[in-house]
Parts: structure tokens; sequence; C-alpha cells
């Protein structure tokens, strides 16, 4: 299963489609796109207005005209337009990035995407479905454990089981890994988002100021980090 997935990888894109964050990787250049999964756009229209770090800086700052959202809950889709929109921006960039010169002729790129383990199956084909609009010839699904245990180059193949907890903004994924599959796992949907959450209510409770998402995301990566991590580590 392993080899099938690396296989999809060796020409097309690998893509983690996070709540907080969505990656872009391409086998051989690496990581070639890490923005936030967030888009702007009009109320009435929908016309998208700016996806990324752009629409970000407008989170909870924009006009009465205007919505900054995050088509992505709990680590599934909560707005499929948006969420195609993004994936169709993101692999717009891709293509016309000067890393990757072969995939213009490559309309319609194969897309490995990674999803929490505990979705269900009418949110596994909205994903897939959401690609396909966006670009995607063909889209396959990566349980986001397994994804994690190969990027970190545990030896999942080995009969010793290997444990994983990633912790995303939407979801935690726990799961303890041998012989190339996941034998058990659980996605709990408490992550960081709701540790932003979480330091939003203590600053209001305790100090009597309203912070936005932001500055609360800020203050989790400044200090709460589990091992020390230098500057450019941290990123709000």
């Amino acid at each position: 299963m392993l080899n099938f997935f690396f296989s999809l990888l060796s020409h097309d894109l690998g893509i983690d489609l996070g709540t907080a964050n969505t990656l872009v990787y391409v086998k051989g250049k690496g990581i070639l796109i890490r923005e936030p999964s967030v888009v702007a756009r009009h109320k009435k229209t929908k016309q998208v207005v700016a996806i990324g770090r752009e629409a970000k800086k407008m989170l909870g700052k924009t006009p009465d005209t205007i919505e900054a959202i995050r088509p992505l809950k709990d680590g599934v889709i909560s707005d499929f337009d948006a969420t195609a929109a993004m994936l169709k921006y993101y692999i717009g960039i891709v293509h016309e990035h000067p890393k990757t010169r072969f995939l213009p002729n490559i309309p319609r790129p194969k897309v490995v995407i990674g999803i929490p383990s505990g979705v269900t199956e009418v949110e596994r084909r909205a994903v897939q479905e959401a690609a396909i609009m966006a670009g995607a010839r063909e889209a396959y699904l990566i349980e986001e454990p397994m994804a994690a245990a190969i990027g970190a180059k545990l030896p999942i193949q080995e009969s010793s089981g290997s444990f994983i907890c990633d912790i995303g903004g939407g979801t935690t994924e726990i799961a303890v890994l041998a012989l190339g599959g996941i034998v058990v796992n659980r996605s709990i949907r408490i992550a960081g988002d709701e540790m932003d959450d979480a330091i939003v209510t203590f600053i209001r409770v305790k100090y009597g100021i309203l912070i936005g998402e932001p500055t609360a995301e800020a203050v989790k990566i400044a200090v709460g980090s589990a091992y020390p991590v230098g500057k450019g580590d941290r990123q709000a």
C-alpha cells in the first residue's frame, strides 16, 4: 500500500488539507506551499477576495460585506465551495512555481490528500469531490496518522509498534502502526483551535481584554511548545 502512495507522489501532489493550514508537497521539490486554510469572500455573491495569509489577516477585521472563514472544521469540510476554491488556488500556485517547470504539462495532476482517521464515508467523498472540482485528475486519500508516520520515517513496516500523536488545528490523531498498517487509532476533534479558544477566554476573564484568533494563536505558539524551538520554527 505504501509503495502505491509513493508512486502517486512521484509525479504529482501530496496535500495536507488541515483545519488551520494547508501544505502542498511535490516529491523531489519539497513543500512548496504552506498557507493558512482561510478564505475571504463577499457574503452575498460568494466571490473570493483573498485566500491564505492575506485572508487570515482579515479574520475578525472584515467589513459587513465580507466574511473570512475557515472552510474546514474539526478536520473535515464545512464549506465545500470555499474548500474547492482554496485547493484550486493552491494547485495553481504550484503550477506556476519556478521549481515545478514540469507541471504545466500535467494540467490535471493526481493528488494524495491526508484526512483524519475518524471521518465518515460522506466526509471522505466530499474531500475527493472538492479536489476533483479544484482541477485534480484523480484524488486519493491517506489517513493522517499513516502520513505522519511516513513523514517522521518511523519503522512502520516492522512488527514492533510505532506510536503517533498528531495534534492539528481541528483534530488530534492518535494511532499505533505496525506491519505497514494502522493497528488501532482514535481521532479526537479537540486540538489547536480549542487551545486558541481557551486562551481567548482566559485573557477575557482574567484581564477583561478581548483578543482575536491570530493573537491567541501567536501566544500559543510562543509559550506552548512541548520542547524548545528556534525563532525560525515559530509560525503564527
